[in-house]
C-alpha cells in the first residue's frame, strides 16, 4: 500500500515508533515515578499529588490486591469513578500487579453494570460512594468478591460535614443510603496495603491491560481486549505526534472527560505520565461556571474534549476572558469538530483545535491532524505512525483513492478482539488485520482522511444519501444554533427525509430561518424537511449526542 499520508507529516514525525521502548504499562510507571518523583501529577479540587506520592499510594493499593486480598495474577479488577485522585491510585497499582483494569460509568444503570460486571468476571471493585446503591441492587448476581468503596474525603482528610458539602457541590444531590456488608473503606484498603509486602511480577506486553468497553450504542456493550502492547503502542504514536511542541517534565493538561474513557486514558492519563506532566482533573464538567474558574486558577497548556465540551465552554463568558497565552495544544476527539465550534475557539484563543480521531477498538487513537495546521481542515487528519488505513467496498477491496468507503486501520494499537466474542471479532478483525470501523470516509491524495458517517446513520432521500454529519455541520454554522443532531425519518415521498433536532442559542430562531440557512449551503435533497426544537439531546457519559435514540423516538412516535 501507498503511503500517501506520510508526505504530509510535520518535521520531525517519524512514519514508525519503537514499540519495544517498555515491556509494560508498569515498567512506563516506574520509570517517570524516578524521573519526575517531586513533581506534581495530579490536582483535584485543589488537592495535590506528587509523582513520588502516586508512586508509594499505587504501590499499596497494588500490594492490597496481591498480598491482603490475594488476587491471582490477571484478576479483573472494576474501577467505577469519575476523575478523582482515587481512580489514577488503583488504576495504576492494578496494572503494576498484573491485573487487568475493567472501567466502568459511574452513571451506569443497575442492568448495565450487571451485565459488564459478569461478562468481564471481574472479583474486585473500587467504587465511589456516591454510586455505590447501584452496586447494591446487583451485587448478588455478579461474581464480585471484594469491594473497596472510596469517598470524595479520603484524599482531603476533611471533616465528615464538609465531605457532605462537596458531594453536594461536585455532583448536585446527596449520598444515597447504600448497604454492602463487607465493603472496605479505601482508606482501610491503603492503609492494610502499606504494611503488606509488594511482589514485583513479570508482565508481558501480551497480557490484557484492559477489558474496555464499548459504549452499548447497538446491543449490549463488548469488551475490548486491549493488551499492555496495545496500550504502549498508542501512547508512543501520540507521544511522536505531540513531540514536536510538548516539553518533558513542563506541561499541564486539563482532564475534563472521564479517564475511565478511553480517549482521557490514553491521550491524557497515560501519554502525560510518560512526560513527566501535570495533569487536573475535572469531576464535573458539566458544571460550566466551576470548570472555567477551575481553569483560571493554572496556567494550562494542554486541553482535549469533544465538540459539546469545547462548545460549551466557548458559551461561557468567563471562559473567554481566560488567559491562554501558556495553551500550546487543543485536541477534540470523540465525536466531529463542528466547523463553527473550531472557527470560534480559533478566534478566542488563538490556536486551532486539532480533531482526531479513535476508536476503543483502536486503543483510541488512529488518526490526528497535523499540530502545525493553522485552521479548519473538517478532516480526521492522518494515520499516525506505525498505522495504516485502508478504505473498502463491502466486499472488501480497496477503492481508488479519492472514493467513499468504509475506513478500515491496521496497527499495533488495533485490539486483541472482543472478549468471549468470536464471532463480533470476526466481523471486524479482517485475515489481513485491518479493522473495520463502520465508518464511511474519504481519503485524498496527500493522506487526509475525512468521514462522511457512520454505515448505519447514513440517511437515503429518493436514492441519494446523504450524510447525518454534513448537515449537522452546516446548521451548526448558524449563530443562532448551539447543538443540532441530524436523522433519516420515513417519508412517502421519497423513502426517507431529513429532520434536526436543534438546542437553540437564540430563541427567536425559526425552522424557516434554518431551512433557509440549509439551502444556501446544501442541495436540494440533503435540506431538512422537519425542524424540531428542543431544550436538550441525548448524549453519551462523554457528551456524544446518540442519534440512535433519536431515531428510536422517531421510529416510536411514528
Amino acid at each position: 500500500m501507498d503511503k500517501v499520508w506520510l508526505q504530509s507529516y510535520q518535521d520531525g514525525v517519524p512514519a514508525e515508533v519503537d514499540l519495544n521502548e517498555f515491556q509494560s504499562l508498569g515498567e512506563m510507571f516506574e520509570k517517570s515515578f524516578s524521573q519526575y518523583r517531586e513533581r506534581v501529577a495530579y490536582i483535584n479540587m485543589g488537592v495535590e499529588l506528587s509523582y513520588g506520592e502516586l508512586d508509594k499510594l499505587s504501590r499499596d493499593f497494588a500490594a492490597y490486591l496481591q498480598a491482603v486480598l490475594g488476587l491471582p495474577l490477571g484478576s479483573r479488577i472494576a474501577l467505577m469513578m469519575p476523575n478523582v485522585l482515587q481512580y489514577p491510585i488503583c488504576m495504576l497499582g492494578a496494572l503494576r500487579a498484573g491485573y487487568t483494569v475493567v472501567n466502568c460509568n459511574p452513571l451506569y444503570t443497575p442492568r448495565e453494570l450487571e451485565h459488564q460486571l459478569k461478562d468481564s468476571e471481574a472479583e474486585a471493585i473500587v467504587i465511589l460512594e456516591n454510586f455505590a446503591h447501584t452496586l447494591e441492587r446487583v451485587i448478588d448476581k455478579t461474581p464480585i468478591r471484594h469491594i473497596v468503596v472510596a469517598r470524595l474525603g479520603d484524599m482531603f482528610g476533611f471533616p465528615k460535614g464538609r465531605v457532605v458539602n462537596f458531594v453536594v457541590k461536585y455532583f448536585k444531590r446527596m449520598i444515597p443510603p447504600w448497604k454492602l456488608p463487607g465493603a472496605v473503606h479505601f482508606g482501610q484498603a491503603l492503609t492494610k496495603g502499606a504494611v503488606a509486602d509488594f511482589t514485583p511480577v513479570q508482565v508481558t506486553q501480551e497480557a490484557l491491560a484492559f477489558l474496555q468497553y464499548t459504549g452499548g450504542t447497538t446491543g449490549l456493550s463488548k469488551g475490548a481486549m486491549l493488551t499492555h502492547r496495545n496500550v504502549l503502542a498508542n501512547l508512543a504514536q501520540a507521544h511522536a505526534w505531540i513531540r514536536p511542541v510538548v516539553t518533558d517534565g513542563g506541561e499541564f493538561i486539563v482532564t475534563a472527560l472521564p479517564l475511565y474513557h478511553i480517549f482521557a486514558l490514553t491521550a491524557n492519563c497515560f501519554t502525560f505520565i510518560k512526560i513527566g506532566a501535570c495533569n487536573l482533573l475535572i469531576t464535573n464538567p458539566r458544571d460550566i461556571p466551576a470548570f472555567t474558574a477551575e481553569l483560571g486558577k493554572y496556567p494550562f497548556t494542554v486541553i482535549t474534549g469533544v465538540n459539546t465540551l469545547f462548545n460549551a465552554l466557548l458559551g461561557n463568558e468567563d471562559f473567554n476572558a481566560l488567559d491562554f497565552s501558556k495553551l500550546k495544544l487543543a485536541m477534540g476527539g470523540g465525536m466531529a469538530v463542528h466547523q463553527a465550534v473550531a472557527e470560534k475557539w480559533k478566534r478566542i484563543t488563538g490556536l486551532p483545535l486539532i480533531e482526531a480521531y479513535g476508536l476503543t477498538e483502536t486503543s483510541p487513537a488512529a488518526t490526528i491532524n497535523p499540530l502545525n495546521i493553522s485552521d479548519y481542515t473538517g478532516s480526521i487528519g492522518l494515520p499516525i505512525s506505525s498505522t495504516e488505513v485502508a478504505i473498502r467496498n463491502d466486499i472488501g477491496e480497496d477503492v481508488p483513492l479519492g472514493q467513499r468507503g468504509e475506513l478500515c486501520i491496521r496497527g499495533p494499537q488495533v485490539m486483541m478482539g472482543y472478549y468471549k466474542r468470536p464471532d463480533e471479532t470476526a466481523c471486524v478483525l479482517m485475515q489481513d488485520g485491518f479493522l473495520r470501523t463502520g465508518d464511511i470516509a474519504v481519503m485524498d491524495e496527500k493522506g487526509y482522511v475525512r468521514i462522511v458517517d457512520r454505515k448505519k446513520d447514513m440517511i437515503l432521500v429518493s436514492g441519494f444519501n446523504v450524510y447525518p454529519s454534513e448537515v449537522e455541520n452546516v446548521v451548526a454554522m448558524h449563530p443562532g444554533v448551539m447543538e443540532v443532531a441530524a436523522i433519516g425519518v420515513p417519508d412517502e415521498r421519497s423513502g426517507e427525509a431529513v429532520k434536526i433536532f436543534v438546542i437553540r442559542k437564540d430563541q427567536t430562531l425559526t425552522a424557516e430561518q434554518l431551512v433557509a440557512h440549509c439551502r444556501e449551503y446544501l442541495t436540494a435533497y440533503k435540506v431538512p424537511s422537519h425542524v424540531e426544537f428542543r431544550a436538550e439531546l441525548p448524549k453519551s457519559n462523554v457528551g456524544k449526542i446518540l442519534r440512535r435514540e433519536l431515531r428510536d423516538e422517531a421510529s416510536n412516535a411514528a
